[in-house]
């Protein structure tokens, strides 16, 4: 898999061709999308905000009123918003001046990237499930989908390529105490991510929000036990030239702290059932519609 300084293909089009799918916010979801869509055979084009590579140059700017950006923009069937629209108001904005910069072709399909995160309660959440109204991403997204045919595909923890979920842990937790608050973690796989982009476009499904992850909850103790114990082996084969002596005592640490937290807890085995790990977030809704499923299995 290319690194995200090199996952840019020449894919600037000729304006007056429709694409398939324009991506505004070519990123890292682009490494797996854009292989998916040569092998398809899908039609695209891609937006930075300088144009490297090949893309097209653009930057949503809510603040501004100068629909110059927007020309740029070829006819497209899907546009998949990658960036996110936050709070009252950026959505209009941006279907505004999309709106008065198409002359004749009209305004595409929106998928919009969002996030689990607006789903708050501890208890298994679907996409029928209530969801944080007040919350900026998702005060967006309703606007978008009012005013547009619009979708939204509210992602679980992205990882694949060189974004390994092994390398969050250090990052996440520095302490007994935030180990011992950690409970659920849902991820999906950049994979599935563009999967599921292409059956949304196939299958357009207007004014629905879509809960996506990799059907699995897993239990940040039982991560943290299994990454702490694969990172110390690697450093004692050879690797400890890319691992700290600081590092190595804080996985050393992870060690008990996950042992300590079991007594302490009266857990007696990893991983927790999920009824004891805080919010479970039920992604089975869009695979079952789209009549596919995750690729990828479980996270390693």
């Amino acid at each position: 898999m290319r690194n995200n300084e090199e996952l840019y293909w020449p894919i600037m089009p000729r304006l007056q061709e429709r694409v398939d799918i324009l991506i505004l916010g070519a990123g890292w979801t682009s490494t797996f999308l854009i292989p998916l869509l040569e092998r398809e055979g899908y039609t695209y084009a891609a937006t930075t905000t300088d144009g490297r590579n090949g893309t097209i140059p653009f930057k949503f700017d809510p603040g501004s009123d100068d629909p110059e950006p927007f020309e740029l923009l070829p006819p497209a069937r899907t546009a998949l918003i990658v960036f996110p629209l936050k709070g009252h108001g950026e959505a209009s904005q941006f279907l505004m001046l999309y709106r008065n910069t198409r002359h004749s072709d009209g305004l595409p399909h929106f998928i919009q990237l969002g996030v689990t995160s607006i789903w708050t309660a501890e208890t298994w959440q679907d996409e029928t499930s209530p969801y944080d109204k007040e919350n900026p991403r998702a005060i967006a997204e309703d606007e978008l989908m009012a005013h547009s045919s619009a979708s939204v595909l509210s992602l679980a923890g992205l990882y694949g390529g060189a974004r390994q979920p092994r390398d969050w842990l250090t990052r996440v937790i520095k302490s007994k105490g935030e180990l011992k608050a950690k409970g659920a973690l849902h991820v999906v796989h950049g994979e599935d991510v563009a999967r599921a982009i292409v059956a949304l476009h196939r299958t357009f499904t207007p004014g629905k929000r879509w809960l996506l992850c990799d059907t699995h909850v897993y239990d940040w103790w039982d991560l943290a036990q299994d990454w702490a114990t694969q990172a110390l082996k690697d450093a004692e084969k050879g690797g400890a030239s890319t691992i700290s002596p600081e590092r190595v005592e804080q996985y050393n640490k992870m060690l008990s702290w996950v042992g300590e937290l079991m007594v302490e807890e009266d857990v007696r085995a990893l991983p927790r059932d999920t009824s004891s790990v805080g919010r479970r977030l039920d992604g089975r809704g869009f695979w079952k519609f789209m009549r596919i499923w995750p690729t990828q299995g479980r996270i390693r």
